[in-house]
């Protein structure tokens, strides 16, 4: 009795979605129990974060907190997010709310990195992750800690009901990021894939590793030289050789130990994506170079046979590391460079740095990256002058800015 057996499963459904809503409503009425704090509650809705968020002064003169919130929908029934906020956990402050299209924007499933429309919300028994990016006008306006308030509503048999949930406090880190000299010699570029409000593959590069989450990229930037016209390649898009960041020298951003020096697999062939690598081979050719225990700098998609240092090294500031290349998961030639906590690319936490000096000249007014960069007509990047052009000292760039590094001596 196929008509029967619906009937069934969706009474029982209801009875365990109602005494599931019962639970999280009305358990609070028994946290004044012994040994229960009364602020305990049963949360539909659960949260975990895969970083210690740190702020980081950037191109912009303002401070970011770029981050991940994971949620897990609990329950059986869709959850319909309306209002998630970020707060001072003391002074319960309102630091970022996102509600409606600039919500669903920043708030996709696991596995699937691109939200479908403007409905944010999480099916029964499903996880989605929030993309944050908390800006600052000044360091002292950072709090210790911050919280989550989350405003959502229930889909039940009944109709919608209202939930509203507090989740994940966090302590901020508030040290200062580490300070990096110019990973890459004098001239024009493009600081492509960066942080940190923008869709990118490196921001928003959620890979499951070892049985746990992680962003590796969070805060790696993709440099691509440019020329007085703004252009990338120049010639022949099909050979290596007509890409301006081709050959140019990588340079020791900071003093430390080489810790990892990987050489001998081959260019890959612009301007069309190569298949995706074994996992070993993700970055290519790469050095890895400690600068403190838990810091660690990463050069990758380097030129075979460029690499100038070897593995117990050590390196001083401005000191040659090699040339750019574009091996591993790489499409067109330029210089993968961020801050690993652990001297692999995989796995490990992508935390956030700065640069002693630069000159912000301009900004990429339509994303051109490493697949399509060489499937373009010319090589000509669009180039806005910058709103605040000027010199910048510890900060680090934002994502498509273009910059002057002018202190290698090269």
């Amino acid at each position: 009795m196929p008509g029967q057996h619906a009937r069934t499963l969706r009474a029982l459904i209801a009875a365990v979605l109602a005494l599931q809503l019962y639970i999280v409503a009305e358990a609070a009425a028994d946290a004044n129990a012994p040994g229960i704090s009364p602020t305990t509650q049963f949360t539909p809705l659960v949260a975990q974060v895969l970083t210690v968020p740190q702020p980081v002064r950037a191109s912009d003169g303002q401070y970011h907190i770029a981050y991940e919130l994971v949620l897990t929908n609990a329950i059986i029934a869709p959850v319909a997010i309306k209002t998630i906020e970020v707060r001072d956990a003391v002074s319960k402050r309102v630091l970022l709310s996102l509600e409606g299209s600039a919500l669903a924007a920043q708030l996709n499933s696991i596995g699937n990195p691109v939200a479908h429309d403007d409905k944010a919300a999480i099916a029964s028994s499903s996880t989605a992750i929030l993309w944050l990016d908390v800006v600052f006008p000044d360091k002292q306006a950072v709090p210790d800690k911050i919280d989550h308030r989350i405003i959502a509503e229930v889909e039940t048999p009944e109709g919608p009901r209202p939930l509203e949930s507090m989740v994940e406090t966090l302590t901020v880190d508030k040290a200062d990021p580490i300070v990096l000299a110019q990973p890459v010699a004098d001239g024009t570029w493009l600081m492509s894939e960066g942080c940190c409000i923008d869709f990118t593959h490196h921001r928003h590069g959620l890979a499951p590793i070892d049985g746990r989450l992680y962003v590796p990229q969070r805060f790696a930037i993709d440099y691509y030289l440019l020329d007085e016209q703004n252009r990338t390649w120049i010639g022949d898009p099909h050979d290596v050789g007509s890409y301006l960041s081709y050959g140019k020298p990588t340079l020791a951003a900071a003093e430390g130990l080489v810790v990892v020096a990987s050489d001998g697999r081959p260019d890959q062939k612009p301007p069309e994506p190569p298949p995706i690598p074994p996992i070993a081979d993700t970055v290519g050719n790469h050095v890895i170079i400690e600068v403190k225990p838990g810091t660690y700098l990463l050069y990758a998609h380097m030129k075979p046979g460029s690499i100038r240092v070897k593995v117990g090294d050590r390196v001083k500031v401005g000191q040659q590391i090699g040339l750019i290349g574009t091996t591993g998961n790489s499409t067109t030639p330029h210089l993968h460079f961020q801050l690993l906590t652990k001297p692999t690319f995989f796995p490990s936490d992508s935390q956030p740095y700065v640069f002693e000096k630069f000159e912000l000249v301009g900004h990429e007014t339509e994303r051109i990256w490493d697949d399509n960069l060489g499937l373009q007509p010319n090589g000509t990047i669009p180039v806005r002058p910058a709103a605040n052009p000027g010199p910048r000292e510890n900060a680090m760039p934002l994502d498509r800015d273009v910059v002057r590094f002018s202190g290698s001596g090269g």
